[in-house]
């Protein structure tokens, strides 16, 4: 693909993953390091859906919120983390065109869809806590489909707009991607067209139409939330009202605390956008399932259930 002088138009059928720079012993580490993170993401995602689909007590909005949350962190994970770690094994470490914009498309929807599963889960907690006698009227089965259908229908359209904007740049600087997945920045570098315009078009994506809506939602559902507690008297009620939202708010937390280091990361320090990166595409899907089981009684006592049920058929 030449340099950005004399490949204007080169079509680019592929590009290569350049990954973490280490030596090439430490690739055997990184590869058993994501092995391990991913297995854990399968155990727990995959066992959080199951406890969810087995027990009818569960049988809730909070839990078909979750249900839904675990869905999207294992596949957007799955979207990752099997490429990079063929890629630790891989000489060429190349990735098609179709392969990288797939993958680009995939994780936009992902992560963009639970950004906004998790504003409706702030509004499920504001609901419960705040109108605790109208929560079962008010979250309607209807009412949660249709937020779960908004939030995939929100990722969906923000990860054509990005998709669409991304891939239609004349990348001719290199085939380089000093990334180990298909991310924006990374092939913002290696685009040889002027990006004035395209990143103020992904900022007004990013900024207005996926990051400040969700976290407007959120930030007011705990505004009311805290208000309401705070006119509890009783501490067993304060105690109960912060359990609810207690896995919510720390999930969000880990979510938004990752991408929020990732995309204010300068680009001139690519190893470092790498490990923040590597915190919301594997460590983010690996955590919510222990937070959500440690802190949820209900998680923790239909998981107890099943593990005795388990143990009696053995």
């Amino acid at each position: 693909m030449g340099d950005r002088g004399t490949s204007n138009h080169s079509v680019v059928t592929d590009f290569i993953l350049v990954g973490f720079r280490v030596r090439p012993e430490l690739h055997i580490l990184l590869f058993l390091l994501f092995l391990l993170v991913y297995s854990m993401i399968l155990l727990g995602n995959v066992g959080m859906m199951t406890i969810i689909m087995t027990d009818p007590r569960l049988n809730t909005p909070v839990y078909f919120f979750l249900g839904n949350l675990s869905f999207i962190d294992l596949f957007y994970s799955s979207v990752i983390a099997p490429k990079a770690m063929i890629n630790f094994w891989s000489e060429s470490k190349s990735i098609s065109f179709a392969g990288c914009l797939i993958q680009f498309f995939l994780f936009a929807l992902f992560i963009v869809t639970e950004g906004f599963l998790l504003a409706a889960m702030a509004y499920d907690c504001f609901i419960a806590i705040c109108n605790p006698l109208l929560y079962s009227v008010q979250m309607s089965t209807r009412l949660c489909i249709q937020l779960v259908a908004g939030s995939y229908f929100c990722g969906c359209i923000s990860s054509v707009l990005q998709t669409g904007m991304t891939f239609t740049l004349p990348f001719c600087a290199s085939r380089a991607i000093d990334h180990f997945y298909c991310d924006t920045r990374p092939l913002q570098r290696i685009s040889c067209s002027d990006l004035f315009i395209y990143k103020m078009m992904v900022s007004f994506s990013l900024s207005g139409i996926i990051i400040m809506p969700t976290i407007i939602v959120i930030t007011v559902s705990y505004m009311y939330i805290v208000s309401t507690v705070l006119k509890i008297r009783s501490s067993e009620g304060c105690k109960k009202a912060f359990s609810t939202c207690s896995s919510h708010l720390g999930v969000v937390g880990v979510l938004y605390g990752a991408v929020f280091f990732m995309y204010l990361t300068p680009d001139r320090f690519p190893e470092l956008s790498k490990v923040a990166s590597l915190c919301y595409t594997l460590v983010t899907p690996m955590l919510n399932p222990l937070i959500y089981s440690l802190r949820n009684k209900g998680v923790k006592k239909a998981l107890k259930k099943l593990l005795e049920k388990r143990n009696t058929i053995v």
